[in-house]
């Protein structure tokens, strides 16, 4: 069996940055046990499959480890692998995934995420967490991840982890964002996950669904900038709603080609 493949960069305008993303488009779902050994082959944070479905796409989306309930960077890529490799007509596309409809609107040279809001809440931060750090934070809160608060993009930028500490914990499938007001954009952010083949995720879609409604509140404006400043370095560009957010970026693809399972 041949598929297609296409590796794209998502949340950055130039190949090298941003968070990289396989999309595989399927005719028929294939057993989860080859989905997963492929995203584990791709070795990327993310690998999408997506089958079309009238005039939707059902989506999923395949860590090296595990399936995930959302995720934004390969969301993205899938749409501009849709509309710059596969000539897709539309403005808009309809995702059915495990998080519900997903709409990825395409205008302006951008790419417009329509996602769930998920207001973390004051919590308590387990031990494996806390003693990974190199820094503490000022403030604890979850949602499906952990939300770590601290003072300066500084702080962020100097966050080391205990890698033996941290993979005491399974956070599957969710993990830690540690996240503060930024010097030139409204916030910054970066994202761990325990036990995970890649501890440090490049650009994470998903953590602003919680990071979105959070900075929106404490800044009180719904318009926000935001960067993710791992190594690869992403920029969102953030609108708050009542129960959604809308992640606006852009992609660039970096390579295509053909998987063969035989």
């Amino acid at each position: 069996m041949k598929l297609p493949f296409y590796q794209i960069d998502a949340f950055t305008n130039k190949i090298f940055g941003g968070n990289p993303a396989c999309v595989v488009p399927l005719k028929e779902w294939l057993p989860n046990s080859t989905l997963l050994n492929i995203a584990k082959e791709n070795a990327v944070p993310e690998t999408a499959f997506f089958i079309e479905h009238g005039e939707r796409f059902h989506l999923r989306w395949f860590t090296p480890e595990i399936e995930m309930d959302l995720c934004g960077h390969a969301t993205l890529a899938t749409a501009h692998c849709l509309k710059t490799q596969m000539n897709y007509p539309k403005k808009e596309i309809v995702f059915e995934t495990l998080s519900g409809d997903l709409t990825v609107a395409m205008y302006d040279e951008m790419y417009h995420l329509d996602f769930p809001s998920r207001m973390p809440i004051a919590s308590e931060l387990p031990k494996s967490i806390k003693n990974s750090l190199n820094i503490m934070p000022k403030e604890v809160y979850k949602s499906r991840d952990y939300v770590l608060v601290y003072d300066t993009e500084e702080e962020i930028a100097s966050i080391q982890i205990d890698r033996q500490i941290f993979d005491q914990i399974n956070l599957n499938p969710g993990g830690v964002i540690v996240t503060a007001k930024g010097d030139n954009v409204d916030f910054v952010s970066r994202f761990f996950t325990s036990q995970a083949s890649i501890l440090e995720d490049p650009v994470t879609g998903s953590a602003h669904c919680s990071l979105v409604p959070f900075w929106a509140k404490r800044l009180d404006k719904d318009q926000l900038h935001a960067f993710q400043i791992s190594e690869r370095r992403g920029e969102l560009l953030c609108l708050n709603k009542k129960d959604r957010v809308i992640l606006s970026g852009k992609a660039k693809t970096y390579a295509t080609g053909t998987l063969y399972l035989d």
